[in-house]
C-alpha cells in the first residue's frame, strides 16, 4: 500500500502521517516504511545541528503500520485508533536522515476494541528499536 491508500484506512493526515508504504505479509504481520528526508518537523528542534528521530514517532510509527492489519475494522470511516499502553520498549540505534525506516509488527492478543502487539524498527538490518505496545479501536461517532 503506498501513502495514498494508507489514507483510505488511517485517519491520519500530515505532518502525522509517518509511514510511506506498508506490507501485509502471508504470516498475518506487517512491513512499514519511511524515509527519512530531513525535513520533518519532528527533527526541527531534535535537534538542529544532530538531528535524530525522536524515540515518540519511531513509536508512533509502529502503530501506523500496525494499524494496516485491522484494515477491515479501520476502512469503516468512524474508526479511531487509540494507544492504551507501550510496554518493554528499548532503543539500541539512532536513525538520522537518509535512513530507510523498516516497521514490523505482529499481533500477540487481540478482543476487539483492544489488541496487543509486537514490533521493531530497524534501518539497514539494524535493530534501531522494539518494544510491544496495545490499542484500542474506537468508534469515534459513539465517542467510546
Amino acid at each position: 500500500m503506498n501513502r495514498e491508500e494508507i489514507k483510505e484506512i488511517l485517519p491520519h493526515r500530515e505532518p502525522m502521517l509517518l509511514v510511506d508504504e506498508v506490507v501485509l505479509n502471508e504470516d498475518g504481520s506487517a512491513t512499514g516504511y519511511y524515509n527519512v528526508r530531513g525535513d520533518e518537523f519532528f527533527l526541527q528542534g531534535h535537534f538542529p545541528d544532530n538531528p535524530i528521530v525522536p524515540g515518540v514517532i519511531q513509536c508512533e510509527m509502529m502503530a501506523q503500520s500496525a494499524c494496516i492489519l485491522f484494515k477491515d475494522r479501520m476502512n469503516s470511516g468512524n474508526a479511531l485508533p487509540v494507544y492504551t499502553g507501550l510496554d518493554k520498549v528499548r532503543f539500541r540505534k539512532q536513525i538520522v536522515p537518509g535512513d530507510k525506516i523498516r516497521i514490523d509488527v505482529k499481533i500477540i492478543r487481540g478482543c476487539h476494541p483492544l489488541y496487543q502487539l509486537s514490533g521493531e524498527v530497524s534501518v539497514d538490518g539494524k535493530r534501531c528499536m522494539s518494544g510491544e505496545f496495545s490499542f484500542a479501536i474506537l468508534d469515534k461517532k459513539k465517542g467510546e
